[in-house]
């Protein structure tokens, strides 16, 4: 049976293609990025999926004044296996990111342009790849007549570009219920070209807005002022000594230690020769999850009251994200151990479990204690201008979901 799914799906270039062109035709931009949602999105998809043999297609929807219809979709595609004691989930998002500047594309972002085996449109490869490979896995699994071991569910989720409130958040927390025990995820939303990794774990995440308070004057006359960028110069600089605080390095994660770096910097005064009385600068911080984000915001709070000591300045921070790191998957666990022998399989390369310090969706499944891999062949150009992907990544992917699901069908 795996040779006919395989068989199968390598079948489908040309529908494939055809699901990118009327999901690129669609935007489905948060109201917080200027659009109306997903709504246009997950209905145009409910179409295309009741072409097709599901069991059952549920919406469940988040509600959210500023959306179209007042609700940001989540849509669930479920088909059944023999037996109801597992799903294996298939999770991809409807949103994408607006295109920015058109002048950087060669081509309108919402027409798809085909250009031999590549791919070009806003979302083709953010996250379009994943909706598309994971229905190609189980139409293959309809039109041979095959039932798997176990559910396959496709959950197609809103609102990941902007936090996942409305999407894979809001299910996790408003409807634990629909997941079992023994469930797993893939989440086809990050990986390499050569399709080798295979992401398991992930870093707590924590933005910071640190605002520093002084007194403004003319710049010759700096002893009638108190100087808010200087400080912050001083304060930026001790921050770096949180490398030393939090030293905890495992191979794990790329890099393997915790970061901590000042990034977004806000206009303090407009002209030279006036002295600041205040200013605003960010911390992006990924750590380790051996570290509680409550003992970094301590240890900044120490090093910012030692600057207000030496300075007469005021510092306050605003958190803008803070999310303490979710349980990792096993990367020896039965999930991680089968995608890696589909992986090499498919691929003929060699597959390798790691974590890295951006955050997934992947995260809010863990945290139900689901194993959860973020795993696709991609050639990472999510969120550029000219966005694109390759056929044959698309089919990959499928192919390696499928000798990974048989895999996990065998397992009672």
């Amino acid at each position: 049976m795996k040779e006919q799914i395989l068989r199968k799906i390598g079948s489908y270039e040309a529908y494939a293609i055809e699901l990118q062109r009327g999901l690129t035709a669609i935007p489905a931009l948060a109201p917080s990025s200027g659009g109306e949602g997903e709504y246009d999105k997950a209905k145009w998809l409910e179409g295309e999926l009741k072409k097709l043999k599901f069991d059952s297609i549920e919406w469940i929807n988040a509600p959210q004044a500023e959306a179209k219809n007042g609700i940001r979709p989540n849509v669930i595609a479920r088909y059944k296996g023999k037996s109801p004691a597992r799903t294996i989930w298939f999770m991809s998002h409807l949103d994408i990111v607006p295109p920015g500047d058109l002048k950087m594309w060669n081509s309108d972002p919402y027409k798809l342009v085909v250009d031999g085996r590549k791919l070009t449109g806003r979302g083709v490869e953010d996250n379009q790849q994943a909706t598309v490979s994971s229905i190609l896995l189980v139409k293959a699994m309809m039109e041979l007549d095959y039932r798997p071991e176990y559910d396959i569910a496709l959950l197609f989720c809103a609102d990941e570009e902007t936090g996942s409130g409305y999407g894979a958040d809001y299910i996790s927390e408003k409807h634990p219920q629909l997941f079992g025990k023994e469930d797993v995820f893939f989440v086809p939303d990050s990986g390499c070209e050569d399709g080798s990794l295979i992401e398991v774990a992930e870093k707590s995440i924590m933005w910071m807005k640190v605002i520093t308070k002084g007194k403004q004057c003319h710049a010759s006359r700096p002893e009638l002022g108190i100087n808010a960028f200087k400080a912050s110069s001083d304060l930026i600089t001790r921050f770096q000594k949180l490398y030393r605080k939090f030293p905890k390095k495992d191979r794990l994660y790329e890099p393997p230690i915790s970061t901590f770096e000042p990034t977004k910097k806000e206009n303090n005064v407009p002209n030279v020769n006036t002295l600041p009385g205040e200013d605003v600068f960010y911390m992006d911080c990924r750590v380790m999850p051996v570290y509680q984000l409550g003992e970094v915001k301590a240890e900044m709070r120490r090093v910012a009251d030692e600057v207000e000591a030496k300075y007469g300045v005021k510092i306050a921070f605003e958190p803008q994200q803070e999310a303490q790191a979710a349980p990792p998957t096993d990367p020896k666990c039965a999930l991680v151990l089968a995608l890696k022998k589909a992986i090499k399989e498919v691929l003929g390369v060699k597959p390798r479990a790691y974590g890295i310090g951006g955050g997934t969706v992947a995260a809010f499944f863990r945290r139900l204690n689901l194993p959860a891999v973020v795993y696709s062949r991609l050639n990472d150009s999510a969120h550029m201008p000219n966005e694109s992907t390759l056929i044959d990544y698309m089919m990959d992917d499928a192919k390696v979901f499928a000798v990974t699901t048989l895999l996990l069908c065998k397992q009672k």
